[in-house]
């Protein structure tokens, strides 16, 4: 078997009905695990399901609510028998402009779904099943946590702390769970979409492998992550930008 075959391997991964999380989920499949992608929808959950494969399920949580998380972790272990891998893929960025502008409203939000969400699941995923079974986490972080920019400053803040709860995690949780995450850069998503649609080019030409991301760049390297390739690596952020962080100001740095 490949290192990097995850046969009879079982995944959630939140945040999953579209662009990275839904090309993670597309290559967790392709690697042989079956798949669970959730959305704040059931409509969009089942349909993205149904664009991976008898191999995938969908299932409606919104990150934050525990609830629901802990349904998911339920319904996972009774269709499929294990939860092994888990990604915490689910983020928000509803906040732009300096930090002391925002609002508690939006500081709230951006900090619940992207420092508590993945806290809650990795929590669930742990109890549930990786504690005695063993199993892997894989965070979705941002370049914007490793820079300091302007704009993106409470975004890039929560990425920041994510990427420290990694390490935390990763601490914490060894040696049955690895926890790892990922920051990638300007990816072709809906979410950074503003900071690539109306200057793509001019993106592309400041990145060493002159191209902005594709969600696909994203999901083979959490499915290395997730393996047994990656056996002896916990608690480390894996860039993926292009190699946009050696050339680009951080005023260009990406959102995931």
């Amino acid at each position: 078997m490949s290192a990097i075959e995850l046969t009879d391997r079982t995944a959630i991964v939140t945040g999953a009905s579209r662009g990275i999380g839904l090309a993670i989920a597309r290559a967790l499949v392709a690697a042989g695990a079956n798949v669970v992608v959730t959305s704040r929808q059931q409509e969009a959950a089942d349909e993205a399901a149904r664009t991976l494969g008898p191999h995938a399920i969908g299932f409606a949580a919104h990150a934050v609510d525990a609830e629901a998380a802990s349904a998911c972790v339920a319904l996972t272990l009774k269709q499929f028998g294990s939860l092994d891998i888990l990604v915490n893929n689910a983020g928000t960025n509803p906040a732009y402009g300096r930090v002391i502008d925002q609002s508690h409203i939006g500081f709230t939000k951006t900090f619940d779904l992207n420092v508590w969400a993945p806290v809650l699941w990795t929590g669930l995923a742990w109890y549930g099943w990786m504690k005695e079974h063993g199993g892997t986490v894989v965070n979705t972080a941002s370049v914007g946590g490793l820079i300091i920019g302007p704009g993106l400053g409470l975004y890039d803040a929560s990425k920041a702390a994510l990427i420290h709860l990694t390490k935390q995690l990763a601490l914490e949780l060894g040696p049955k769970v690895r926890v790892n995450s990922i920051a990638p850069g300007v990816v072709r998503t809906r979410l950074a979409e503003a900071l690539w649609k109306h200057n793509e080019d001019q993106l592309s030409a400041d990145i060493p492998l002159a191209r902005i991301g594709e969600p696909d760049d994203i999901g083979t390297a959490v499915v290395f992550l997730a393996s047994a390739g990656a056996n002896w690596i916990t608690g480390e952020t894996l860039v993926i930008d292009g190699g946009q962080r050696l050339v680009t100001p951080a005023s260009h740095h990406g959102a995931s």
